[in-house]
């Protein structure tokens, strides 16, 4: 295949996916039109559609076009087709409404993490202020912890990414 280049100089092969629909996934139904939805984006890679509960004013979700249930079942070339497009669509979230001053971009993976539909998706929910109703907490923990758990927990992790 021939590279492209994104129009922000991102260089890229193209890639169509073949898509595989799971019946029972609402995701998958809105992707096959037996839903609708409320779409501001759309190419052969992604569906970005506004979330039906509007977290925040602009609260879009980006799908990709094909059943994943999760960051963990991605493949490298639908991960950096998938997440290449994030940008444009957050870009564009933010100019459509000036008073957006920031952006939490969320993917949750696992019940446990919160994921409701178990087709990968993202959250692009614009933030207004401190007080619009969003909120996320990230508890300090690192008293809990010591130079040798840090290490430990780095060397399980790295030992995992070696080839």
């Amino acid at each position: 295949m021939n590279e492209i280049t994104t129009k922000e100089g991102v260089s890229m092969e193209p890639m169509t996916l073949d898509p595989h629909y799971d019946d029972d996934c609402i995701f998958c139904k809105i992707l096959k039109g037996d839903i609708p939805s409320y779409t501001v984006y759309e190419d052969n890679i992604v569906k970005a559609f506004l979330d039906i509960s509007q977290g925040t004013p602009g609260h879009t979700l980006v799908i990709p076009k094909t059943h994943v249930q999760d960051i963990f079942a991605y493949d490298t070339d639908l991960a950096a087709a998938v997440f290449a497009r994030i940008p444009k669509i957050a870009r564009a979230v933010k100019a459509a409404d000036p008073t957006i001053i920031g952006m939490n971009i969320v993917n949750n993976n696992g019940k446990v993490a919160y994921q409701s539909v178990f087709h990968s998706h993202f959250h692009l929910v614009p933030r207004y202020s401190d007080d619009d109703d969003f909120k996320m907490i990230f508890k300090d923990n690192s008293g809990n912890y010591t130079p040798a758990k840090y290490a430990a927990i780095q060397a399980q992790i790295k030992a995992q990414l070696e080839d």
